[in-house]
């Protein structure tokens, strides 16, 4: 049984333009791609796992939340997991691989606790707004802010009743962006 009953949305929807090529496709660990290292790492504690992403891409089966947009930005793949889910859901960016079990207990731990309408992951290098619960509350101000093209994470989650969970360090968190940061990350262990 999934420790966690709350779906899981790994979003890969982004444009990877400091990468070069498509991160979520590049080779992880013992995985043919990043995407399928996510998935297979946390299927097991998840009810479900679903892919945020423009088209299914991937050289696995994933169930896919497809934004049907051209736009690169988290708000629309956020509103499209909120229309095909209908549930809260714990997102994390495919590009966040230490992002442990004991991290997202923790925030699932403080979203139970609490009614918030969302629930971000913030260390000393600042919030993670893509490690975190995000509540169907929200799905009228990303509707409007999509409307008004407005696609900041930081600005929805100002404008919204959002609870930061406090770690203190800011290892889990690292995302591969760059090259450099990719051959960082694959050499860790």
């Amino acid at each position: 049984m999934p420790r966690f009953q709350i779906p899981c949305v790994i979003f890969a929807g982004g444009k990877s333009s400091r990468m070069g090529r498509d991160k979520s496709l590049l080779p992880f660990r013992d995985h043919s791609t990043l995407a399928e290292y996510q998935y297979r790492r946390l299927l097991p504690i998840f009810k479900e796992v679903y892919f945020s992403a423009k088209e299914n891409k991937f050289p696995f089966d994933a169930p896919l939340v497809a934004d049907g947009t051209d736009i690169f930005a988290p708000t629309s793949g956020l509103l499209a997991a909120f229309e095909n889910l209908r549930c809260d859901f714990f997102a994390l960016s495919v590009d966040t691989p230490f992002v442990d079990e004991e991290t997202i207990q923790k925030v699932i731990t403080a979203y139970r606790k609490l009614d918030a309408e969302a629930v971000i992951a913030r260390s000393p290098g600042g919030s993670h707004p893509m490690c975190g619960i995000y509540t169907t509350k929200l799905k009228p101000k990303l509707e409007k802010m999509v409307e008004e093209e407005s696609h900041r994470l930081g600005y929805l989650l100002k404008n919204a009743d959002t609870l930061f969970v406090d770690f203190k360090e800011d290892a889990p968190f690292f995302n591969m962006n760059t090259p450099a940061e990719y051959e960082i990350a694959s050499q860790k262990m």
